[in-house]
């Protein structure tokens, strides 16, 4: 078995273009949350989100790549693109024949699903655009990336919903350390800021409606929490065994350790009682990991900012981890709170910060944690970023029909 660490990070999300962007705003504790732009939101109770700020696919992709791409594969380019040169990669011909690419994607195109049907219904089907399938499908984000690079090893989407960056990190630490491949560009993306997500997420009741204060809309944790925020975004992360990066004296930011992924098997949208499915996950990933609970000491949870979520995963972790949560010597924060959710996308960027947090010894906040509910009893880093020697860390991702994943990073001395 190969040891596996992550050697570049490339992050697009509502906190900045660029991981450096991202990871100041959120460690700044700074909310990216504002009204919605990308389409006229008025008609809807939440309207809100976290958008990628300036983000102009015309910088850095032909014309006709734009028709090829909807903006969730857009955002995967360019987060990839950052990923490659934050790693110093490259690679030759044999290189590319054990390099590999999965990206994580919950809900694909829907921007273009939307815009297609309103031609096909008003203009006539014969109107629509030939690229139409091709730029929605959720697995052209790594198919996009993998011909960008020309990786030949493996490539596909994990779908599943909000663990779907997270799985696609597992699955990819999973093959190099197997020895089925060298390289993996592994990651995540999501671009729903959309009449058709928001609609739709509005009618479940998830959404927060704090419109006229967006910036204190996302508060995991605390007690005035009335639904997470979407936000949209990509994260990417270069995956190699530990041999090869050495050998070609690549930093490294943190080593992937344990990977642990269950099913709660028990509701569409709700998450199992005392978060039973997220006790399996963990525990999972510090066996794969072979650490006792005690050994981490960050975790960037899920944490969503909503009632039921937040405090299922808040039972989990209390179980899990014991007085070691419960003494507040592990800490625990939300990212979300200034991101926003995405999605899809949220699993590889937390992934990414938790990497962070090893690498540069600051864990991020837990902001617009003002008031906290007595049933979220962890230290939830409040407000403001603390330093630490974070030795492992943990990311939990957790979605609809009841998918949970939690991916475990170590320090590499």
């Amino acid at each position: 078995m190969h040891r596996v660490v992550i050697t570049g990070v490339g992050l697009v999300t509502p906190s900045g273009v660029g991981t450096e962007a991202s990871w100041g705003s959120v460690v700044a504790g700074r909310s990216a949350i504002g009204p919605i732009t990308l389409f006229d939101a008025s008609a809807l109770s939440s309207r809100i989100a976290g958008e990628v700020p300036g983000f102009d696919p015309t910088s850095f992709l032909e014309k006709k790549k734009l028709k090829e791409m909807a903006r969730f594969t857009q955002l995967a380019v360019l987060a990839t693109r950052m990923a490659f040169e934050d790693a110093g990669l490259t690679l030759d011909d044999d290189d590319r024949e054990h390099a590999g690419c999965f990206i994580g994607v919950g809900l694909g195109g829907l921007e273009v699903i939307e815009a297609q049907a309103r031609i096909a219904l008003e203009r006539g089907p014969d109107r629509m655009s030939p690229y139409f399938v091709p730029a929605t499908i959720a697995n052209l984000a790594a198919g996009q990336v993998s011909m960008e690079w020309g990786l030949h090893g493996p490539s596909y989407s994990t779908s599943s919903a909000c663990s779907s960056s997270a799985h696609a990190i597992g699955e990819a630490f999973e093959w190099i350390r197997r020895g089925r491949t060298d390289v993996m560009i592994a990651g995540g993306t999501e671009a729903t800021v959309s009449m058709l997500a928001v609609g739709g997420f509005c009618a479940m009741r998830a959404l927060s409606r704090r419109n006229d204060d967006p910036t204190r809309a996302s508060r995991p944790f605390d007690r005035g929490r009335d639904g997470f925020v979407i936000g949209e975004g990509a994260g990417t992360l270069v995956l190699e065994s530990l041999e090869r990066a050495r050998r070609r004296g690549a930093r490294i930011l943190a080593e992937v350790t344990g990977y642990g992924a269950t099913s709660d098997a028990y509701h569409l949208t709700q998450p199992a009682p005392e978060g039973a499915g997220a006790q399996r996950a963990m525990q999972r990933a510090l066996a794969d990991a072979r650490l006792p609970a005690e050994a981490v000491d960050y975790i960037n949870a899920h944490g969503t900012s909503t009632p039921q979520g937040d405090i299922q995963e808040s039972r989990a972790i209390a179980h899990v981890f014991g007085e070691h949560a419960l003494g507040k010597r592990l800490w625990v924060s939300s990212t979300k709170s200034m991101t926003g959710h995405l999605l899809g996308g949220a699993g590889a960027v937390e992934t990414a910060f938790a990497a962070l947090a090893i690498a540069r010894g600051v864990v991020p906040p837990t902001i617009n944690l003002d008031d906290p509910d007595p049933e979220c009893p962890l230290d939830y880093v409040p407000h403001v970023a603390r330093e630490r020697t974070v030795h492992h860390a943990m990311s939990n991702s957790f979605g609809f029909g009841g998918t949970n994943v939690s991916l475990l990073l170590s320090r590499v001395a």
